[in-house]
């Protein structure tokens, strides 16, 4: 089949989240839940919805018959072992889906073969025929997939496939059950069975690749381009121990990388973002920062030198389109690999416009402030940037400030001011920290204004949130307001009480200059 838009192969995308996601230790779905993610997955455009394995509980029967009843596009699918029980109640719980597919399954692998079903070749040969067989009378759509085929003598697999085939399998899937395979190995797999057995030509071979060794996708793949013409997968990748082939890469690696796999799917894939956020909460299980795709830094760059290169070209770091996905933009985090270039845009998006000396001093102090946060946000980025314009050529600056506090402890501000580009040095005790801090502050540049108002807030979320004080003077009916943001509260209190002090001292000056004399 070719995807008349692309004028690529199609590849058929089987997803089991409902069925081997489900497995994932913790993962367990309500009803309601189930049918909101196969309606989702269905609106995507997802070809094969496996929801079930419906011999397996009550639960399970019903949610495969109900979503064979809500699903309007796509195949849903039931799991079946080989005994007939099982394909009998899989084919009951699909009687009313508009196109059911039966999905049966044994192992063949020695050690599955030994220790699990206890059953020699011939045994498991007469079991893949009648189950095959059984499903037949439910649907013309039947699955067969060999457990743990990656671990089958070739020889045994290929025989296996052969008698699944002529007894009515439509799809033959090869399933790397515990992740053992590599991709060239999977590969050569999937190429011996095409070319070895007898009317492989009939039938579509399918792709099941686990994840404990971090090949999943990359197996799946292989089989691709061995010949397999539909892949099986789950959102985010959940399922068994380290999980399932993840869909979204699969089908993103496919979208990006035609080059050289000519391939194309029928999944919309900007609901890929809202996809994996449904399957996320709907299992409690989180997406990791780095996931590909969907992951929360998928479309992040905080390195300047990658900011710089995606100011100039996306291009140049990005491979894919956040829209692509279903992500709204790029993000550009700032944080303390940031450049210049990352934080004038910033500043310019959010209306700023700093004169050189002004954006070196924000940016010194920018990079101050990521060194202490581990994320930088818009809003911090305003408290920054207005302490910078309100606070121009201050008269008065703090240079050191130390301050002890505690249970038994005497509060003690040990505090270090530019006064006119004069040092001065005091050490104040107070009824509290902020008490000793603004002590020493009038110590060292005395005044007569009071304090009207001293407010603290936190600028974002957090422990590690910046610290936002005002703090309000009034002298001879002159009122002013000084503001200051910091990581430390009590330093924000002090940039606060100095700024205001320098906003009087404009104040003063603008009713008689000889006001700034530098008072002692």
């Amino acid at each position: 089949m070719t995807s008349s838009s692309t004028g690529f192969e199609t590849i058929k995308i089987f997803d089991t989240t409902l069925r081997d996601g489900e497995q994932s230790p913790g993962a367990a779905m309500t009803h309601e839940e189930k049918l909101r993610i196969a309606e989702l997955l269905d609106e995507m455009g997802v070809d094969i919805i496996e929801a079930g394995f419906p011999i397996s509980s009550p639960g399970d029967f019903k949610a495969v018959n109900e979503i064979a009843k809500l699903v309007k596009r796509a195949s849903v699918c039931g799991l079946a072992r080989a005994g007939f029980k099982d394909i009998d109640r899989a084919g009951e719980a699909l009687k009313t889906a508009v196109r059911p597919r039966i999905h049966t399954f044994i192992s063949t692998s020695p050690v599955h073969m030994k220790h699990k079903l206890q059953m020699g070749e011939n045994a498991v040969l007469e079991a893949i025929g009648a189950s095959v067989t059984r499903a037949r009378n439910f649907t013309d759509d039947v699955q067969w997939s060999a457990e743990d085929a990656t671990r089958t003598v070739p020889d045994f697999l290929c025989r296996a496939v052969e008698v699944a085939i002529h007894s009515g399998a439509t799809t033959i899937n090869i399933p790397d059950t515990v992740g053992y395979s590599t991709p060239q190995e999977y590969f050569e797999i999937v190429s011996m069975l095409r070319s070895r057995v007898p009317d492989a030509d009939k039938v579509i071979f399918s792709t099941h690749c686990h994840n404990d060794l971090g090949l999943a996708v990359a197996n799946s793949l292989a089989g691709v381009l061995a010949g397999a013409r539909q892949v099986e997968c789950t959102i985010n990748g959940i399922g068994e121990r380290a999980g399932n082939a993840a869909l979204e890469e699969v089908v993103m690696g496919l979208k990006v990388r035609g080059d050289i796999m000519p391939f194309a799917t029928g999944i919309d894939t900007t609901m890929l973002a809202r996809a994996s956020k449904l399957v996320s909460n709907v299992t409690g299980f989180p997406v990791q920062y780095n996931k590909a795709i969907v992951g929360k830094n998928a479309f992040s760059h905080e390195s300047g030198i990658h900011q710089d290169g995606m100011l100039k070209h996306v291009e140049t770091y990005e491979i894919m389109r956040p829209e692509d996905v279903g992500v709204k933009s790029t993000s550009l985090m700032l944080g303390k690999l940031s450049g210049r270039h990352a934080f004038r845009d910033k500043l310019e998006s959010m209306g700023y416009t700093l004169e050189e000396a002004a954006f070196e001093d924000a940016f010194r102090r920018f990079k101050d402030l990521a060194d202490k946060k581990k994320h930088v946000f818009d809003e911090d980025l305003v408290a920054l940037v207005d302490d910078e314009i309100g606070r121009g050529h201050d008269t008065i600056a703090v240079k050191y400030l130390r301050v002890e506090s505690g249970t038994g402890v005497e509060p003690t501000a040990a505090l270090t001011l530019t006064v006119a580009g004069e040092e001065r040095r005091v050490t104040a005790v107070g009824d509290g920290p902020v008490d000793a801090i603004f002590k020493a502050i009038r110590a060292l540049y005395e005044h007569t204004a009071t304090l009207q108002l001293f407010q603290i807030s936190a600028v974002t979320e957090g422990t590690d949130a910046q610290a936002t004080v005002s703090v309000r003077l009034e002298e001879e009916g002159r009122t002013v307001t000084g503001k200051a943001s910091d990581t430390d509260t009590m330093a924000a209190a002090a940039y606060a009480y100095v700024n205001a002090l320098n906003k009087l001292l404009v104040k003063r000056q603008k009713l008689a200059p000889e006001a700034l004399t530098v008072a002692r």
